[in-house]
């Protein structure tokens, strides 16, 4: 376990680094930020009809969204990419590690650092001058820091999914492309979940990419009352357990098909 927690460190810290991509994201992130609060203001005002989720929820969730972008695995780990492609994942097989939980702390590592960079500076600006509400109270932001910790866990699981699926298409060139639309668009990233056909929010409620995203934003904002936090805990474990188990699954299948040539 310490083995562990300090390749999540190393990785942690090594990414942190990277300040002048952070600068850049953010000014990026404020701009379509902005174009996006225009545009559900606009349909706002457009309609009279009562909507599930009010315009102050609307504005907050889209900063929370523009604050964790990076959470939502829809990239890919460019490291491990090279590795594959290169035949260099031959050492971290030979490590006295297990693989896949050597891969899971790398993950964590990789999908926090760059999130806290960003979503720091991001709230700074945001919640005095953009429009951004605060927690809903003392409770719902404990709740949300809670899910928000399991939201992480799910997103490396999935990172270390579409990893793994390498083995098989070396390239992944194809899972790239259709990542970055499937992630936002059924985690809530691009349209809040509640604003979904009524007719569709049972099956997104099922899926695993509502516990990224939506479920810890609607805590912040109370929109889900921090007592219902159990039950988002169970979805978002039991889907964390499940990805994690279909990993490990395909890892012991990849490893076992995997030929490595040259020198």
């Amino acid at each position: 376990m310490i083995s562990y927690l300090s390749l999540i460190k190393v990785r942690f810290l090594s990414l942190l680094q990277y300040k002048a991509a952070a600068l850049a994201g953010i000014g990026t992130q404020l701009f379509w930020g902005l174009i996006r609060i225009m545009i559900f203001q606009a349909f706002y005002l457009s309609t009279h009809q009562p909507m599930p989720m009010s315009v102050t929820d609307t504005l907050t969730y889209i900063w929370l969204g523009q604050a964790f972008l990076l959470l939502v695995p829809w990239n890919m780990d460019k490291e491990m990419m090279g590795l594959i492609r290169t035949g260099n994942v031959a050492y971290e097989i030979v490590r006295p590690l297990d693989c896949y939980w050597y891969w899971f702390s790398k993950a964590i590592g990789f999908r926090t650092a760059p999130v806290l960079l960003r979503a720091i500076p991001i709230f700074i600006i945001a919640i005095p001058f953009l429009g951004m509400g605060v927690p809903a109270g003392m409770f719902a932001l404990g709740a949300f820091i809670i899910s928000l910790s399991f939201a992480i866990l799910l997103s490396s699981a999935i990172t270390i999914l579409i990893n793994i699926s390498l083995f098989w298409t070396i390239a992944g060139d194809g899972i790239y492309r259709i990542l970055p639309s499937l992630m936002m668009m059924l985690s809530g990233l691009i349209i809040p979940l509640p604003l979904f056909p009524e007719w569709l929010q049972f099956i997104i409620n099922i899926l695993p990419f509502r516990g990224i995203i939506d479920s810890p934003f609607r805590l912040y904002m109370g929109h889900i009352n921090y007592t219902k936090l159990p039950e988002i805990l169970i979805h978002q474990g039991v889907w964390l357990l499940l990805i994690i188990l279909l990993g490990r699954f395909l890892l012991s299948r990849g490893l076992k098909k995997i030929t490595i040539q040259g020198g």
